[in-house]
């Protein structure tokens, strides 16, 4: 069995918007077996040929097709109904919940919370609306799975991101189980969980600081994050390390040191509107 809490990022995008910024982490939650399927006989259910998702109805025969394009097997349609992140005593939803429970305390009636959005999703929101490059490794049939050309089994909480923002939510957390094309290993998994959150910052955030936004901004999400892991792990030592990742700058990694060191993947992103 393997859990993982992992990484961290900060991210800078162009928007038709102005004056505002946002931050956005991830927290990527894997919770496995390498021998079975899933850990326990107890969170385990049968192969079903109807699930029902984010208020939908849906047949296998509509995610599993004989199709060029499609590259989803009946085991990993088996997987879309688990939900494992929604069920209060799995240790996903232990976990989802205490960090609910950090953001409540410390952010009270701030953040919204979405754990149940639809996970196929069009490739537009998955890779256009994040923008992932038409050419990007992750957009290939090896990568992901594919419904149809144009639709596939969400890869990242983030595919939401834009239809949210759009829709007027400044705050919000959205945890889900997404699904990548990876071979199965000590570390890796087909489906996994993250749980994302974003901030939106509007210039009156920062104007009285002294400091330009980005500087603000990274400033207020540290002091979040390392809040967020104390909340998680206790008084544990940590720090923060620069790097760099494709989509984000400026990057950072937090590493926590509990029992063993666990590289913490708190995956921020700063964007400027």
């Amino acid at each position: 069995m393997a859990f993982t809490l992992l990484q961290s990022t900060l991210f800078s995008k162009p928007s038709l918007f102005f004056h505002r910024r946002s931050f956005a982490f991830y927290i990527q939650l894997s919770f496995f077996s390498t021998n079975s399927a899933f850990p326990s006989d107890k969170f385990r259910q049968p192969m079903a040929s109807v699930l029902e998702l984010g208020g939908i109805k849906i047949a296998k025969t509509e995610i599993v097709r004989d199709d060029p394009t499609n590259n989803v097997p009946d085991s990993i349609f088996s997987k879309l109904g688990m939900q494992l992140h929604r069920r209060d005593q799995h240790p996903l939803g232990i976990l989802k919940n205490a960090i609910y429970d950090y953001f409540d305390t410390n952010y009270p009636n701030k953040f919204d919370k979405f754990d149940d959005l639809y996970p196929i999703v069009s490739t537009i929101v998955n890779f256009d609306d994040v923008l992932v490059p038409t050419d990007h490794v992750s957009r290939s049939y090896n990568d992901t799975y594919y419904v149809d050309s144009k639709t596939v089994l969400r890869c990242h909480t983030s595919a939401y991101q834009a239809e949210l923002l759009r829709g007027g939510h400044t705050h919000f957390l959205v945890t889900g189980d997404v699904y990548r094309r990876d071979s199965i290993d000590s570390t890796h998994y087909p489906v996994f969980h993250q749980m994302e959150g974003v901030r939106v910052f509007t210039l009156a955030d920062w104007e009285a600081s002294g400091t330009d936004a980005t500087s603000y901004a990274a400033e207020d999400l540290k002091k979040c994050l390392e809040g967020l892991a104390c909340h998680l792990f206790g008084g544990v030592e940590m720090h923060w390390i620069d790097t760099y990742f494709f989509f984000t700058n400026p990057s950072f990694e937090l590493e926590i040191y509990f029992q063993f060191r666990i590289p913490l993947m708190l995956d921020i992103d700063l964007y400027m509107f």
